[in-house]
């Protein structure tokens, strides 16, 4: 994938942080102009550096919230303003609480899919048009619970698995408009997140942080917890030339802690 990349503009949502921010390093590398986008203006500035520092051009750091329409909008405005163009765009925002189920109020669901599942909806929805005029690339970072449901990731689980089904749905008219949709299913994955979430459930649970963090690779037998990295490559990849049969896919990369067939 040498120069691939190269003055493509890829969108990145969730791209302060953790797995998104990989993505944006990832990608400055290998020359692309990024967009990252964030509610956070604190972790977008220092994203700035972090991809900056990369090599490439500078990202176009957006200050926005998904969780709305309106943020959506501004975010497609900027781009067009900017660069009149989308190569890629990746949807990486979103965190959604964990906890007993009957702790978790309704809030905290309406919030789970107003960012990770609405924000990625819109996103698709407005950045279509110019995903299309270049034959480009979506991918959306999911997550494993949308295989593999707990009961103390009720809402993760399910907004996950409407996002997967969401997604293979618009890769249908992404076969008509000759543009990749695929999802990542990242497992447990070692990020500011990863451990967000240990906290959570360590209140719900009782149990130790550490004591969490050693079976969420022992229970599965699992080599090592993930890395942002590993799931930064299958992204460079699947939007690649390279893998243009791939279309309408789900990849777990979760060193196999799925279960399940598919």
């Amino acid at each position: 994938m040498p120069g691939e990349f190269q003055g493509k503009v890829v969108v990145i949502t969730g791209g302060s942080r953790g797995i998104g921010r990989e993505i944006a390093v990832d990608f400055a590398k290998a020359g692309a102009q990024t967009v990252i986008v964030s509610s956070s203006a604190d972790n977008l500035g220092a994203a700035t550096k972090t991809v900056a520092a990369a090599g490439g051009p500078a990202p176009l750091a957006i200050t926005a919230d998904l969780r709305k329409l309106e943020g959506c909008q501004q975010v497609l405005d900027n781009v067009k303003e900017k660069f009149n163009r989308c190569d890629i765009l990746v949807n990486s925002a979103g965190a959604t609480r964990a906890g007993n189920f009957v702790d978790l109020p309704d809030e905290a669901w309406m919030d789970g899919y107003a960012l990770k599942f609405f924000g990625c909806v819109r996103m698709c929805r407005l950045f279509w048009p110019m995903l299309k005029a270049v034959q480009g690339h979506v991918v959306n970072i999911s997550g494993g619970g949308a295989r593999s449901p707990g009961a103390d990731f009720t809402i993760g689980g399910s907004v996950n698995a409407a996002m997967g089904n969401f997604s293979k749905g618009l890769s249908q008219q992404g076969k008509k408009d000759g543009v990749n949709v695929n999802v990542i299913h990242p497992g447990a994955t070692e990020t500011e997140r990863f451990y967000q979430l240990l906290e959570m459930r360590s209140k719900a649970s009782g149990k130790p942080v550490d004591q969490l963090k050693a079976e969420a690779t022992a229970k599965d037998g699992l080599r090592r917890l993930g890395k942002s990295e590993d799931i930064s490559a299958l992204t460079l990849f699947l939007c690649s030339e390279k893998a243009r049969h791939i279309q309408g896919t789900a990849i777990a990369v979760d060193g196999g802690a799925t279960a399940g067939y598919y």
